[in-house]
């Protein structure tokens, strides 16, 4: 693998990602009108991007953010599953009345749920609306016999990403009622390979993003369920070797075996090893060199060089640079566009956020403003 000088990094786009993020936020541009099923994921990739780059209050108006809470907040919805949020309005053209009960074509979506509670983070809700009681029986109604978890209660769709989903916000609560964690972990173990990383369920490849999700949710976990540590020293240095193996040599990280590098497992492989303690290893020189040619000359990041970009892929090469920003001293000028506020590793959020969520997203912390709106 080979190192890159500092000197060799152009600066890093910030405006111009950031008007990317603004542009897919007031409306979706042909190449995303796909994942309309998905707003809330989207929405978050651009607002989280807005955050990393700390200008999420800078940039945009009190106006907007209003309308940002209130479009997620109508998406919090109830019924016999519990309470959760929905990807977005798509699948009904029903309003969100007092009462309101969702049917089975628009259950809440637990990948959206993740999503929501960070989006709201960001704003600096004060989770005053949220219902914590239905939140939890939401997540106990979409564990699977197995221990895994389902997108939505009943569905058969079911990987490692519904079950950080569940560990993630059953961290947030601080309130793990909802879940069998026993089991659960038994479902982690069952998805590890010979490699030393994660496939997506049992007997798949390993691949970097559901190796992040295995890492960061044995890490999540209380500790009183897990007596011998999350891993076996053997079961971490095995996969330490793998995540750094995935490290190619144009700086970027692929996501399997003989594969090529990819902007978003920058993050995913690179955030496992953060938490494994061996984020020393990465070449982050290397890494923000391939994510420096991954930029769009309009803005946005790619998945790799010459290739359109999207929220997703911006996102996560922003949240891989918190994590591993290069050496810049003497960069002609460029020091400045490469430094980030630190990122929770866990609940993939800048620290700042992560601590907002934490602090007001439980029960005890229910603040009492009756707006739902927190302080900058």
């Amino acid at each position: 693998m080979s190192t890159s000088s500092h000197t060799e990094l152009p600066a890093l786009a910030r405006a111009g990602h950031a008007a990317h993020c603004k542009r897919c936020l007031s409306g979706l541009p042909g190449s995303q009108v796909e994942v309309d099923g998905a707003r809330l994921a989207l929405s978050f990739y651009c607002i989280g991007s807005l955050d990393l780059l700390g200008v999420f209050f800078e940039k945009t108006s009190q106006f907007d953010r209003e309308e940002w809470r209130e479009w997620i907040w109508e998406q919090h919805i109830s019924g016999k599953y519990g309470t959760g949020f929905r990807p977005s309005p798509f699948m009904t053209t029903a309003g969100i009345a007092e009462g309101y009960e969702y049917t089975d074509y628009d259950t809440p979506h637990i990948i959206m749920t993740y999503t929501a509670l960070l989006c709201l983070a960001i704003l600096r809700d004060d989770f005053s609306r949220l219902d914590r009681t239905g939140l939890t029986t939401f997540i106990r109604a979409c564990q699977r016999e197995d221990g895994s978890f389902s997108t939505v209660p009943g569905s058969g769709e079911f990987d490692l990403r519904t079950l950080y989903c569940a560990f993630a916000i059953s961290s947030m609560l601080d309130d793990w009622s909802g879940i069998n964690v026993p089991r659960a972990v038994e479902f982690i173990s069952t998805c590890r390979t010979y490699e030393g990383g994660y496939g997506q369920s049992p007997f798949c490849e390993a691949q970097g993003g559901t190796s992040y999700i295995a890492i960061a949710s044995l890490h999540l976990a209380p500790s009183s369920f897990l007596p011998n540590g999350p891993l076996t020293p053997a079961e971490r240095e095995l996969t330490v070797n793998w995540l750094l193996q995935n490290q190619a040599p144009s700086g970027g990280f692929k996501g399997r075996t003989n594969k090529e590098a990819d902007a978003c497992y920058c993050f995913w492989c690179g955030a496992g090893l953060h938490i494994l303690g061996a984020k020393e290893f990465v070449d982050k020189q290397a890494l923000a060199g391939f994510l420096a040619s991954c930029q769009f000359k309009y803005g946005g990041i790619s998945k790799a060089p010459g290739e359109h970009p999207d929220p997703y892929h911006t996102y996560l090469s922003l949240a891989a640079l918190a994590m591993y920003s290069p050496y810049t001293e003497g960069a002609e000028g460029n020091e400045a566009t490469w430094q980030f506020e630190s990122l929770d590793p866990l609940l993939n959020a800048k620290e700042s956020t992560a601590r907002w969520a934490r602090e007001h997203i439980p029960a005890r912390s229910i603040a009492t403003t009756g707006h739902g709106v927190g302080v900058e």
